[in-house]
C-alpha cells in the first residue's frame, strides 16, 4: 500500500493509538483480553476504545469534507457539471451511510 493510499482518519491517530488498534485485532476484538495487557479494568479500556472510535470518527468526517469540497471546487473552475457533481456527491455521502 503506497502512503497516499493510507486513509486519512489512520495517519491522524497517534503511534498509541495504532498500536491499540494493533493489540486489539490481534486479540480479536477481547475487551477483557486488553484490560489484562494494559492491566486495567473493563471499564477503562472500553473508555480508551469510545475515546478511539470518536477520534476516527473526527477524522473520517474531515474527510467527507474534504472530498465534498473537491467536488464543489471542480464545478467552480468548470470542470465538472452541478448536475454530475450532485450527483457524486449523492452517491457518495449514500455509500459513506450504508458502509
Amino acid at each position: 500500500m503506497e502512503k497516499e493510499e493510507i486513509p486519512g482518519w489512520l495517519l491522524s491517530l497517534d503511534k498509541e493509538s495504532v498500536e491499540f488498534i494493533r493489540k486489539f485485532i490481534l486479540n480479536s476484538g477481547s475487551l477483557k483480553s486488553m484490560a489484562q495487557i494494559y492491566d486495567v479494568s473493563y471499564p477503562t479500556v472500553r473508555a480508551k476504545l469510545d475515546n478511539l472510535i470518536k477520534k476516527i470518527e473526527l477524522n473520517s468526517k474531515k474527510e467527507d469534507v474534504e472530498f465534498i469540497n473537491l467536488i464543489k471546487n471542480l464545478v467552480i473552475d468548470e470542470r465538472l457539471s452541478l448536475e454530475t457533481a450532485k450527483l457524486i456527491i449523492d452517491n457518495y455521502k449514500n455509500e459513506r451511510k450504508d458502509s
